[in-house]
């Protein structure tokens, strides 16, 4: 009995080895999106460091903010106009997602929710992104982490450029959101091509605050070192309408052969009234899937 026992252990190890040789390892499907909430703030109506027509959040605000990330769902989001980590707690719990922001002093940082289940290692932040505006303003600077997946690292930068030049020529307009814009060009361009170089898998997620046409000059910067891979080309927006998009996923390097192909998506809110973008946002969740290496 004992012979035969053992017998049919070795028989049992020898099929499951079989079994593992012939499924291979799945993927592991990764969400990362990005997410723009519109000056969420928990400062007071009047507050010097936002725009007096910024409407404060209510305690139902935030309710509704926090049930639209619970059905997002997503395992990384990029954040802007984010006031910090203590607010974007009241949409991101804290028990399911751990925050990283960059370090600068504005209403509108820049940062990151992660879920709890990925360990992540913080990099500084790219604040050549702040070019520093004529009369003191400072703009955002981008924030760095790196995902430590089972087998695989994953570069993420969120970033949240200068308004006013969606479409507008960088290289011969004479409005001053354009010259700006073009000076964040090269830094940014800088941190992708170091990415190239590594020959790591990366992505640069957030608002570019660009249309990215075919052709578009920023966008010609960023793939210059190397190919990047962007979901949103060629497609509408559904948020609150149909519009051309200025929130994009750009993947780079080894990532790129993670995308799932069809897997952008919008999360379109439930309300309709225009007004409600004070009370929500003017921007909506943009999600794609990668399947890292499991």
């Amino acid at each position: 009995m004992r012979f035969l026992m053992r017998a049919t252990g070795r028989k049992a190890l020898r099929f499951s080895t079989l079994l593992f040789f012939a499924f291979p390892a799945q993927a592991e499907p990764l969400k990362i999106a990005t997410w723009n909430l519109n000056w969420l703030t928990q400062r007071p109506a009047g507050d010097h460091g936002v725009p007096k027509d910024v409407v404060p959040r209510g305690r139902a605000d935030f309710e509704r903010l926090r049930a639209y990330a619970v059905q997002l769902d997503a395992d990384v989001v990029a954040l802007q106009e984010v006031d910090g980590p203590e607010v974007a707690a009241r949409v991101f719990t804290p028990d399911r997602y751990a925050l990283h922001f960059t370090h600068d002093r504005v209403a509108q940082r820049v940062g990151f929710a992660i879920r709890r289940t990925i360990k992540f290692r913080s990099n500084p932040d790219l604040v050549e992104l702040d070019v520093n505006e004529n009369g003191g303003r400072h703009l955002r600077s981008g924030a760095d982490v790196t995902l430590l997946l089972k087998n695989a690292e994953l570069r993420l930068l969120a970033v949240h450029l200068k308004s006013g030049c969606r479409d507008s020529s960088l290289e011969r307009s004479k409005r001053r959101e354009c010259a700006v814009l073009s000076e964040q060009v090269a830094p940014l361009a800088g941190w992708v091509a170091q990415r190239q170089i590594e020959k790591l898998p990366f992505a640069v997620l957030g608002d570019f605050n660009r249309w990215m046409r075919p052709n578009d000059a920023l966008f010609g910067a960023l793939a210059a070192p190397g190919p990047l891979a962007r979901p949103t080309e060629g497609t509408a927006s559904p948020c609150w309408g149909s519009g051309q998009f200025i929130d994009h996923i750009l993947i780079g390097g080894l990532a790129r052969a993670w995308l799932d192909a069809n897997s952008l998506r919008v999360l379109v809110y439930r309300e309709s009234d225009p007004a409600m973008k004070e009370k929500i946002s003017d921007h909506c969740p943009v999600s794609v899937r990668l399947n890292a290496p499991d």
